[in-house]
């Protein structure tokens, strides 16, 4: 953990430009390695295509953006993380929201390990470092 994962509307696809969201979004998380090991971190998208945003009146967009992480942080650091993320969505998204109506939101999920289950060998590979 955490996983990072984005709901986006069908209509800004040729825009978002999502594989470059991603790494900003990455460079935000790896440089807090001591809060979550970068073997761990995960990002996926979801293009959505059936979706109504307000009245339905104008071409309206959004981004939802979830991140999921681990139970275990304290508030400060979860807050000082999301806002930093979504920070990081806001300058992304700039110039989409410029041209047209966008709405953006992010929120965080905490969860408890019970009830998880993880195989992972990637860590290996930064604990060499």
């Amino acid at each position: 953990m955490p996983h990072f994962i984005v709901e986006y509307t069908d209509n800004i696809k040729d825009e978002a430009n999502i594989a470059k969201l991603f790494e900003e979004i990455h460079k935000v998380l790896i440089a807090r390695d001591t809060i979550f090991p970068i073997g761990g971190i995960r990002s996926r998208a979801i293009e959505l295509k059936e979706y109504w945003v307000a009245d339905g009146a104008e071409d309206d967009a959004f981004v939802h953006a979830k991140l999921k992480i681990g139970a275990g942080r304290s508030e400060e650091i979860i807050k000082e993380v999301c806002d930093a993320l979504f920070e990081v969505m806001k300058e992304h998204f700039s110039q989409v929201m410029s041209k047209r109506y966008l709405a953006l939101s992010m929120e965080v999920i905490e969860f408890s390990e019970a009830g998880t289950y993880k195989q992972n060998n990637i860590h290996a590979r930064f604990k060499k470092k």
